[in-house]
């Protein structure tokens, strides 16, 4: 057995879009290659080519995927960010919204600033012994839900393949001709225009997916909720709330945008049941027309009861945003119950975990934690 290296990542550089297929094209020929791979990889450049353009055209398009690009992405829309993250096959570093300060329209940023302060008072007087560093980190995340997810705010690394940054431009394309007229896309289809237009270079008409799948975030479809060795569930969540889940790749996420007349709002805990409460969805629903990040939509999740629990381990922890750990350990309780009578195998591998912060259930942190495994699932922020 040997190892040989074909390629690698190098910062800075832009590989041609005629090496791309090049190298693919010859990706191409191992399958069926006479010789061997040295032989291969130094065959001419126009058969590579010849054999690259013939395998777009038989729609084997996964020897495109053996080429990556590093993209840095500055002033993008959040609803960008997550329809890149749906599809799950890349790679991303995100700036995270708790370390953020927002550069919002001035309608969003008078009330962005004011809740910044009254979280702050807030918390203090809930948990004085709090930071005040950790004050406003959680103030920030807390009043980000305010930010309309159009708001071009978000900076990230990420990087996709060839054949997947194609097949997403090319959904987006389909998006924008095809997708229903509502208020929803009439904010989104200029900025996939824009995003389309930013990678003109890397477009190939020829490179597209075959099998007319669409952006798979958006779905109309009313599934019916299910319970075993595999699980489908729905629920409403924040748009916040939705970008943090989407990280499990692993599972499968839909959501279904609500009509901003019938739309509802996320209230953060702290503030429940407070003289805040009204205040907040007073101003969050004069947002209502840019679409915040704390509008509650339906959200319909899928996956195995083992790729669940992964998503536990990650979530069922004080680190985690407080409303997409709640929400975790409520569709677990919902898992275990509901396999109770059904599937004993399942029902007893979910149990130990279910209200139970991950550090209570076997998983090994060695980070420091404010809350402890006592307080992961009951603290308020």
């Amino acid at each position: 057995m040997k190892i040989e290296i074909l390629g690698s990542t190098n910062p800075g550089y832009v590989l041609p879009i005629r090496t791309a297929n090049i190298f693919a094209g010859r990706e191409a020929g191992i399958c069926y290659m006479k010789d061997d791979i040295s032989t291969l990889f130094s065959e001419s450049e126009e058969k590579s080519m010849k054999r690259a353009t013939l395998t777009k055209a038989s729609g084997h398009h996964s020897v495109f995927g053996h080429v990556s690009y590093n993209f840095s992405l500055e002033g993008i829309p959040k609803i960008i960010a997550m329809i890149l993250n749906n599809e799950k096959d890349y790679n991303t570093s995100e700036k995270s919204a708790r370390y953020t300060k927002m550069e919002v329209s001035d309608e969003e940023k008078v009330l962005y600033e004011k809740w910044i302060n009254l979280f702050k008072d807030k918390l203090s007087e809930l948990y004085p012994t709090l930071t005040q560093k950790h004050l406003l980190k959680l103030s920030m995340e807390n009043a980000r839900y305010l930010i309309s997810v159009f708001t071009p705010s978000t900076s990230l690394g990420h990087t996709l393949d060839y054949r997947q940054l194609n097949y997403i431009l090319h959904w987006m394309n389909n998006f924008i001709r095809t997708a229903p007229d509502n208020s929803f896309n009439t904010l989104l289809r200029p900025q996939l225009m824009e995003f389309v237009n930013m990678f003109s270079d890397f477009y190939d008409e020829e490179l597209f997916d075959g099998k007319n799948r669409s952006l798979s975030l958006f779905s109309d479809i009313e599934r019916v909720e299910e319970w075993g060795e595999n699980y489908c569930c729905s629920y409403e969540g924040s748009f916040a709330e939705l970008a943090q889940a989407q990280r499990h790749r692993t599972l499968k996420y839909e959501i279904k945008v609500p009509d901003i007349k019938a739309a509802t709002f996320y209230v953060p805990a702290f503030i429940r049941g407070t003289n805040l409460e009204e205040s907040w969805l007073i101003d969050i629903k004069s947002l209502a027309h840019k679409y915040p990040q704390g509008m509650l939509v339906k959200i319909t999740e899928r996956g195995t009861a083992e790729d669940f629990i992964l998503k536990c381990k990650e979530r069922l922890c004080g680190a985690a945003q407080l409303e997409i750990a709640l929400q975790t350990n409520s569709t677990l309780n919902k898992y275990v119950e509901n396999t109770r009578l059904t599937n004993k195998r399942v029902h007893e591998f979910l149990l130990p975990y279910a209200n139970k912060a991950r550090c209570a259930s076997g998983y090994s942190c060695k980070a420091p934690c404010s809350w402890g495994a006592k307080n992961a699932l009951t603290r308020l922020v």
